[in-house]
């Protein structure tokens, strides 16, 4: 009965499609399937070559949005992956949360930590999960950092570690153990929050994290980048971002048209929201972006809540971390991502407070597997 619904569902985003636009989070499909498996279901943009007869597109259109329909996790709901502060050895690791809605959300693993790092400074911070642009594998890439074991943030901007931790998982259950990838410049004094998105252009992953560098005595933090294929090897570190001043916690998603870049400029304590059709620019800022003036929050990680409905926009919400209050995330919620336009989200519930961390759609099976691994 489902796949009935969903299959008449299909048509009628075929219909509709060049008559609105929807949540959209998939690129041409010719190309590549999900670039950062952010969103719920759209309309994914369809090219098929010239010479197609038209029930050969009408295929590859059902083929893909039906692929679509078993990544996104538009019915799995959403899985949250975070850390719980320095308080002690174990809450500078990783946890799992799940929620069905994006609003009310469980612990796993009884609030315990789901995966440890004994390597590199024997603490994760700022964990980021992705699947793999082909749907076959999971990577959390995560900043490798432990206050609570060495509490001196000078040596963490300084001389902290030129490594990001890497996990990775066929399943979201059995998980690789822990390893450190040396991504950064051989004089960076840190590598923060890391994330990845993967570019269609180039057929790679865009992994980008935040440093400082000896070359100019540590006087400013930039997001720095590099590109990977598979998450072993990596090419030579280059600036991504660079402002006078300081810039770190950059946050990247598609909306199928626009990629949408969220960052803490350092300085002022403030968040930044710019857009842009390529990975690598230009890109523009959203003048009206509605919070540029909220000040004492970090970690910005945006998603797709809801998709589109009849005649209703998409909801996306913007996580967004209030270290200065120590009060965790705090969610804000958009209808008119183009724009920037957010509002305080209302009835969100978390078990704890969660801090920087990333949030991705799942499908039903992967929240029943997990939700039965980690109890």
């Amino acid at each position: 009965m489902k796949a009935v619904f969903s299959i008449g569902w299909f048509c009628h985003e075929m219909y509709s499609v060049s008559r609105m636009h929807l949540a959209r989070n998939f690129m041409n499909p010719i190309q590549s399937p999900l670039p950062k498996m952010r969103s719920g279901l759209g309309s994914p943009r369809m090219s098929a070559p010239r010479g197609w007869s038209h029930s050969r597109q009408l295929l590859c259109w059902l083929t893909t949005w039906l692929m679509a329909l078993g990544a996104s996790g538009a019915e799995g709901g959403f899985l949250f992956v975070t850390f719980k502060g320095e308080q002690t050895p174990m809450t500078e690791q990783i946890y799992f949360a799940l929620s069905q809605d994006g609003r009310n959300w469980e612990a796993l693993n009884q609030a315990k930590p789901a995966l440890v790092s004994q390597v590199g400074e024997r603490g994760v911070r700022d964990p980021f999960l992705l699947r793999a642009h082909d749907g076959k594998e999971f990577f959390i890439v995560a900043t490798d950092l432990s206050i609570n074991l060495n509490g001196d943030w000078h040596r963490a901007t300084h001389a902290g570690s030129r490594s990001i931790v890497i996990w990775e998982s066929a399943d979201l259950v059995h998980w690789s153990e822990p390893r450190l990838a040396p991504v950064a410049a051989d004089d960076a004094g840190c590598t923060w929050a890391p994330e990845a998105v993967y570019d269609t252009e180039t057929g790679d992953y865009l992994v980008f994290w935040a440093s400082t560098n000896g070359r100019d005595g540590f006087a400013k933090q930039r997001i720095w980048a590099c590109r990977t294929g598979d998450f072993r090897t990596f090419s030579k570190p280059f600036i991504y971002v660079e402002r006078p001043h300081d810039v770190i916690d950059a946050d990247i998603v598609w909306d199928g048209q626009d990629y949408y870049r969220f960052s803490k400029d350092e300085t002022s304590k403030a968040i930044r929201m710019e857009t842009g059709k390529r990975l690598l620019g230009p890109w523009q800022e959203v003048s009206q972006f509605s919070l540029a003036n909220l000040v004492g929050y970090e970690g910005p990680e945006c998603f797709l809540l809801k998709p589109a409905g009849s005649g209703e926009h998409p909801t996306w919400c913007l996580m967004l971390d209030c270290y200065s209050k120590g009060t965790g995330y705090q969610p804000f919620v958009s209808q008119d991502l183009g724009r920037g336009q957010f509002t305080a989200g209302e009835n969100f519930v978390f078990p704890f407070h969660f801090r920087h961390g990333a949030v991705l759609p799942i499908t039903t099976e992967e929240h029943d597997r997990m939700k039965a691994a980690y109890p």
